[in-house]
């Protein structure tokens, strides 16, 4: 049994998932890694644990209700749960057609994170320290862009149920937070200055200067500006936050 915090994080092989294991195993806290992609997250569990933190890896599919709960009675073996940030998902757009991929991103960015959640909240540790779960949702929860309609839909979804879970569990001492953010420098950010390229017919380093001309800071975010949001979050500093939506986009969106 490990003495440490668990806190589980999905999608933690590569970029903010990553950036976010490594903070709070910084921090002390014990992470369970889950993914499809095990050998990402074994990379990820190795590097951890050089450093001296605590990590573990645990196999799932989350749109697959059964693998999620498996995976989760796994995870809890080491400990309670004290926090889940769900940060799995897939990007890209969809058209109208045969090979519309709708479905795909409602199931995976919604259903799945839908699934994760309840997991999270069934294996959650005992007060009264405050738990958490927290959720990566997306600029594109805000705005709308052309073509990404199962993507904003599904990002957009997620800061309902955010916002209708906080109610459910604030008396039992669990906060529930979205995270929002805009460019990341990530591999998914990447193919999607890649998508405009193309669209555009211009080089990447072109699309790039004409998608940081619509974020006043200019720039994209790293993954660790998400981390240490998360990490804050999760703290005592943030106690009574919950039912939020924090946005990182360096103003591209300010609500």
């Amino acid at each position: 049994m490990n003495n440490k915090k668990t806190v589980v994080i999905t999608g933690a092989g590569t970029g903010i998932g990553k950036a976010i294991a490594f903070r709070l195993a910084a921090d002390g806290m014990h992470v369970a890694l889950m993914a499809r992609d095990t050998e990402r997250l074994r990379n990820t569990a190795q590097e951890i644990e050089a450093a001296g933190g605590s990590a573990t890896v645990h196999a799932c599919d989350i749109r697959d209700k059964a693998q999620v709960d498996d995976a989760f009675l796994d995870a809890a073996t080491t400990g309670p749960i004290h926090g889940l940030v769900a940060n799995s998902g897939i990007g890209g757009s969809n058209k109208a057609g045969d090979d519309d991929r709708f479905m795909d991103l409602i199931q995976t960015n919604l259903v799945g994170t839908y699934h994760t959640l309840r997991a999270a909240q069934r294996h959650m540790a005992a007060g009264p320290d405050t738990r958490h779960l927290v959720v990566i949702s997306s600029i594109l929860g805000r705005i709308g862009v052309p073509y990404y309609t199962g993507y904003c839909a599904s990002k957009t979804a997620l800061l309902g149920l955010v916002r209708a879970l906080a109610q459910e569990v604030a008396g039992d001492g669990i906060q529930v937070n979205a995270i929002c953010p805009g460019w990341v420098d990530t591999e998914m950010a990447w193919e999607g200055i890649d998508g405009m390229a193309a669209a555009m017919g211009v080089t990447r380093e072109e699309a790039h200067k004409v998608a940081m001309s619509a974020v006043p800071a200019g720039r994209m975010s790293k993954p660790d500006h998400i981390a240490g949001t998360i990490a804050w979050l999760i703290s005592t500093d943030a106690t009574g936050v919950t039912g939020q939506a924090i946005d990182i986009n360096g103003g591209a969106w300010m609500g």
